[in-house]
């Protein structure tokens, strides 16, 4: 490919991210617009029925938005067995490279809870999201561990990025503890994964008009379940937090350099 053709590729893809950007904005209005009868009380969203019918309306928008800017020339995404997630009292552990991880995420695993961040109520794009679908805000309080297990004990499953933001311009992988404390208290099943991102973008503190000139390429590689009461046996409850939570390091380090 010639320097003009790919100068036009890069600015045809600058466009297409600059509408995918324009268009969910709009997608969010339209969220709010169709979760009204789960934010303004018509429907109690204190019950799982009523946050699991929100949960497959977020799901079903956000993958036409997925496709749509694939679709314009936005990015690539390749995301196999999808199906393997959203098991009850699975907990869906995932790295965290760019803003749209959670809506990938939260668009192919079915009727998913997921722990967010607080300030996220605050967006008026995705608060009607957050509390018609019952998503838990992680206010840093211990309560967060409480409600993790008993919806993950009430046979839901859990989305966590246990990064708790975006990975960091040197890309090393930073867990917190919280993401294994909640499924060796709760989980019947731990299932990575892993997001790979080349080249990088949508970054944190990144500019959204900064476009690599090659096109970005999601994959998304499910691993292998993890069995929790294999990492509980015969170890105190933060002793196996800790050795989880290496491990886990460990792996996601390991299958990002591939």
């Amino acid at each position: 490919m010639n320097s003009v053709s790919t100068f036009l590729w890069h600015k045809w893809r600058w466009l297409a991210i600059a509408s995918g950007y324009i268009v969910f904005g709009l997608f969010g209005l339209l969220v709010k617009v169709v979760l009204l009868p789960f934010t303004c009380g018509l429907l109690d969203t204190r019950q799982l029925r009523n946050q699991n019918r929100a949960r497959r309306i977020i799901q079903y928008l956000w993958r036409q938005f997925l496709k749509f800017v694939r679709l314009i020339g936005g990015f690539n995404y390749h995301f196999p067995d999808h199906d393997q997630l959203g098991r009850p009292g699975q907990i869906i552990i995932a790295n965290h490279p760019s803003l749209l991880d959670v809506v990938f995420m939260l668009a192919h695993a079915r009727q998913s809870n997921c722990i967010v961040k607080q300030s996220l109520l605050a967006n008026p794009f995705l608060n009607s999201a957050i509390r018609a679908c019952g998503f838990i805000a992680n206010d840093g309080s211990p309560q967060v561990i409480d409600h993790a297990v008993a919806a993950l004990q009430g046979g839901q499953s859990i989305l966590i990025f246990p990064e708790g933001t975006r990975t960091g311009d040197d890309e090393i992988i930073r867990f917190h503890r919280g993401a294994c404390a909640i499924a060796l208290r709760g989980a019947t099943v731990i299932t990575p994964v892993i997001i790979r991102m080349r080249p990088r973008c949508f970054k944190r503190n990144q500019p959204w008009y900064l476009i690599p000139r090659d096109k970005v390429n999601y994959e998304f590689i499910i691993g292998d379940d993890i069995d929790p009461a294999a990492w509980l046996s015969g170890k105190h409850m933060p002793a196996a937090t800790r050795q989880l939570n290496a491990y886990l390091q460990t792996y996601f380090e390991r299958e990002l350099q591939k």
